[in-house]
């Protein structure tokens, strides 16, 4: 099969694990030049990957030996990175969320599709072979028809072992925005589309201080958007979700995501990871039965998406992890947030399809 060539704009603390995966893990792919605003930076990911070329953004961005460019900068550079990278006639695939407002996240999917360009979005953990498995069991009818959910994440905040965690507290982020799309992309690619949402949200402290032995070692900062949100979920399918994600907490006790269904629950790992474990409790039973992993890609496969992408290119067929769901899911949270404020429903104008399941267990990109 002929290899996509991706170019990296952005080589800081995530491009390691896509590097690394799309260099050698996925046949599909390899990277044929990177960049950075830090020019050092890009040059040591080059040396330590064996990437040909180290480039400014403009000049990767017309390099003609790029054909999907992987934008994995903050979340405020996703934006203009990702539009004149579709305006340069590229695919893109960009780390969640697709940008930093709806508006701007239906134009990057406007674009690509009036060029008939591919734009794909993290996250694609729903990809992994624990959240795989659960989808299998879910399409079996094993638990009957969902009724119900419940996503919860929480801890006390990236400062902890994060290098330069301030962006993750400024508009754009948040944990709403920075772990939400690991949650929300799941129960999607689970559940379907939503149709509406209410939120609440707070903030625990006005400002945080890096705790993580770096270099930024106890520097304060300010925290600029709520870092505890809540909210209700519902689907278009009539199932109802309750999520919560929050830097604010020391630790909970609660499960990571589970689907009730009028048959029995699911209880599935978390989706900010690829591997299990997986839960089944039975209409009947008493106690959860653990569910082996049965589908590939359970190790940190970050780019699989980009992979799955790469090969739906070349066959023309519809990739997974789509742009058009992560604008679905970031209008959910968005959404969720705007919903704090305002104290009203929101109704959803966004949707999607659900992406198709890996029918494959042997599947390699």
């Amino acid at each position: 099969m002929d290899k996509m060539r991706v170019g990296v704009i952005g080589c800081g603390n995530i491009s390691d694990i896509y590097f690394k995966n799309l260099t050698t893990r996925f046949d599909i792919t390899c990277v044929q030049a990177c960049s950075d605003i830090d020019m050092e930076r890009a040059k040591k990911s080059a040396e330590k990957y064996g990437v040909p070329q180290v480039q400014t953004v403009d000049e990767l961005l017309v390099n003609p030996e790029v054909d999907i460019v992987l934008n994995i900068t903050i979340p405020a550079g996703h934006y203009d990175i990702c539009k004149k990278a579709l305006e340069a006639g590229k695919h893109v695939y960009v780390e969640k969320p697709l940008s930093v407002t709806v508006e701007q996240a239906e134009e990057l999917v406007a674009i690509a599709e009036e060029k008939g360009l591919y734009i794909g979005c993290a996250p694609d953990t729903f990809l992994g072979g624990g959240l795989q498995t659960c989808r299998e069991l879910l399409d079996s009818g094993v638990i009957g028809t969902p009724v119900a959910a419940t996503a919860f994440f929480g801890h006390h905040g990236p400062e902890r072992f994060h290098p330069d965690p301030a962006f993750l507290y400024k508009e754009g982020a948040g944990p709403m925005l920075d772990i939400g799309p690991y949650f929300l992309t799941a129960l999607v690619s689970m559940l379907g589309p939503a149709k509406s949402v209410c939120g609440m949200a707070t903030s625990g402290f006005d400002k945080r201080i890096i705790t993580f032995d770096c270099p930024k070692k106890g520097e304060t900062f300010p925290v600029e958007t709520p870092s505890h949100v809540t909210g209700t979920v519902t689907f278009e399918n009539g199932a109802v979700a309750t999520v919560m994600t929050s830097f604010d907490i020391w630790g909970h006790s609660l499960p990571f995501i589970e689907v009730y269904g009028t048959k029995g629950t699911l209880r599935m790992p978390n989706p900010d990871t690829f591997g299990g474990p997986v839960f089944l409790l039975k209409e009947g039973e008493t106690e959860f039965t653990e569910i082996p992993v049965s589908y590939p890609y359970s190790e940190n496969s970050r780019g699989v998406g980009l992979a799955d992408m790469a090969a739906c290119i070349l066959r023309g067929t519809r990739q997974k992890a789509s742009g058009k769901m992560a604008l679905h899911v970031l209008e959910i949270l968005k959404g969720i947030l705007d919903s704090s404020k305002t104290q009203a429903y929101i109704q959803l104008k966004t949707t999607c399809e659900q992406p198709e399941a890996f029918t494959d267990k042997s599947i390699r990109l």
